[in-house]
């Protein structure tokens, strides 16, 4: 999978190559990632170098604190990119969107039902996928219409997970 990460208006390619190694720009890293016990805390190992980083999600961006200094980085799969670019940045706020799985991953939770009105930001699932926990968030207003998968399912990239209307 990849994605366009940017930090201070750079902008990074990252290609996640299999669980052990990542692409960032054509450069392959060998990298260790794990979440320490439910905190956000990560520890990374990368080319054999450690680090530790305490991630926070805000709506917009992650903000990224590693060795003393605070990272603002905005993360975007291609699809997610193409989308914003088609429709100017904005998220349509009528008709159907469709939560597609942006990874192959692990279904943890879906703190949502079907019926249920959720606002934008709102956890509409948890994906687990490469070790890492993720929060698919609400683009915008709407309420659950339809929900296809279920905790402890094994999903595939761009599958569709829910509907929001």
């Amino acid at each position: 999978m990849k994605y366009i990460a940017t930090i201070n208006e750079r902008e990074y390619l990252v290609d996640i190559i299999d669980e052990g190694h990542v692409s960032v720009d054509g450069t392959v890293y060998e990298i260790d990632f794990e979440v320490v016990s439910g905190q956000p805390v990560y520890s990374l190992l990368l080319d054999g170098q450690s680090y530790e980083a305490h991630v926070y999600t805000t709506e917009e961006e992650w903000q990224v604190l590693l060795q003393g200094r605070l990272y603002p980085v905005r993360v975007e799969d291609e699809r997610e990119r193409r989308l914003r670019t088609t429709l100017g940045g904005q998220m349509s706020a009528s008709g159907e969107f469709q939560l597609r799985s942006p990874m192959p991953g692990l279904v943890v939770s879906l703190p949502v039902k079907e019926g249920q009105p959720v606002t934008k930001g709102d956890v509409l699932l948890i994906l687990e996928s490469m070790k890492m926990q993720n929060e698919l968030k609400a683009p915008r207003d709407g309420t659950i219409t339809r929900i296809r998968v279920k905790a402890g399912d094994n999903v595939e990239q761009k599958q569709i997970l829910l509907s929001v209307i």
